[in-house]
């Protein structure tokens, strides 16, 4: 058995980067970028009005004849003269000879002729070429989390397809007799199945889209069997349950019979102590315990950064934050506690419930309080270690 600390340099030590591959921007919501990018194009790629209104070249003047108009998508680099100005339009083309762009409200118009009622600073509401970005320069940085306004960024810059980790496919194996899917009959001795749905919901809140699920009785036979086809279809397997001591876990010695490296079994913990992380190749496995929170902690905790450590991201753990905890604690466990907690701009509360079998009170929780397994006595407004997850 080994502490928690210990358990996460293995883990981030033994999850190395997916491959890369190239898609299309278009299909790159929630991936890390793998190389940099840089613009091809100035933005704008020319000097264009940021209002509807007039372009004129700033003076002493306020009365301008207004010769022609410029909108959006057209291009006349016309000379004018110093008296002379154009109707201009929001992203419109600006000729050289002009300067500035009084805003519509500030004029008035009559017969082709401007009155400037209200004159702007010399230079204003005109974007200049290349004052987003100039061509050549970082765009975006590598191990960047492509977002909806990333990808709207690279198209504005003409850029269609980008060089990415590629997303991890991810088998979730659900083992036990007891269990019943949601929607079904609930015979006595039977209980409904939650983990499966409940880890395949926070993978893709993360961005993890391709999730097999499997559903295997407690016989060695036919987890040897589910097993060894996930270990070479998928880059994580994740198992709930079936990794205790009882007498129907079968759970590790078919990993172990499949050729998974057991890196290790069991941690110091509460919940989760039960916990097997091993690897076959470059597919990390995970032997989560079948409690449902002590599911959910587990990955939080665990999986998560494994996760986002082989997509590319760089922050792989969730956060950690100090808060003053309500109530005095005592730890007499020797172990690492993860409880479920709810915190604020400044206090963290423990939550009723902390069974690790119980989920009611993990659906109001938006965080852990962590309690080291070497700390045994916490004073009420003491400042204690908290993890949001929320």
């Amino acid at each position: 058995m080994i502490q928690v600390e210990q358990a996460l340099t293995i883990i981030e030590n033994n999850s190395l980067k997916m491959p890369i591959r190239k898609i299309k921007v278009s299909k790159s919501l929630g991936y890390i970028l793998a190389e940099a990018i840089y613009s091809p194009i100035d933005m704008p790629p020319f000097r264009q009005s940021a209002m509807d209104g007039y372009a004129f070249s700033h003076s002493e003047l306020t009365k301008y004849e207004v010769i022609s108009t410029s909108q959006a998508g057209d291009y006349s680099n016309i000379e004018l003269d110093k008296n002379q100005a154009i109707r201009i339009f929001t992203g419109a083309f600006v000729p050289s000879t002009l300067d500035t762009v009084v805003m519509q409200e500030h004029t008035t118009l009559k017969d082709n002729y401007l009155e400037i009622n209200k004159m702007p600073v010399p230079f204003a509401n005109v974007r200049n070429q290349g004052e987003q970005i100039k061509e050549n320069q970082l765009a975006l940085e590598k191990n960047t989390l492509i977002n909806p306004a990333a990808i709207g960024f690279m198209a504005c810059l003409g850029i269609t397809e980008i060089t990415v980790y590629a997303k991890p496919k991810v088998a979730i194996v659900v083992t036990g007799n007891e269990l019943v899917k949601p929607g079904k009959h609930l015979p006595k001795g039977k209980i409904y199945e939650s983990n499966s749905i409940m880890l395949k919901t926070a993978l893709r809140a993360i961005g993890i889209q391709k999730i097999a699920t499997f559903k295997v009785k407690d016989n060695l036979k036919a987890t040897k069997k589910v097993l060894k086809n996930c270990l070479s279809d998928f880059d994580f397997v994740l198992v709930s349950g079936g990794i205790s001591v009882g007498d129907y876990d079968f759970v590790k010695e078919a990993l172990l019979s499949n050729g998974v490296e057991e890196l290790f079994y069991k941690i110091n913990q509460k919940p989760g102590k039960p916990l097997f992380f091993g690897k076959k190749d470059e597919t990390l496995v995970f032997a989560l315990p079948g409690n449902p929170a002590s599911t959910l902690t587990s990955f939080y905790v665990y999986v998560l950064p494994a996760l986002k450590k082989r997509m590319g991201f760089e922050a792989i753990h969730l956060p950690k934050i100090k808060r003053k905890i309500n109530i005095d604690f005592t730890n007499t466990s020797g172990k690492t506690l993860f409880l479920k907690a709810f915190y604020d701009a400044t206090n963290v509360s423990i939550l009723e419930s902390q069974s690790s079998a119980m989920l009611n009170t993990f659906a109001l929780a938006n965080a852990f309080i962590c309690v080291p397994h070497n700390q045994e006595n916490i004073e009420k407004e003491e400042e204690v270690m908290v993890i949001p997850i929320n």
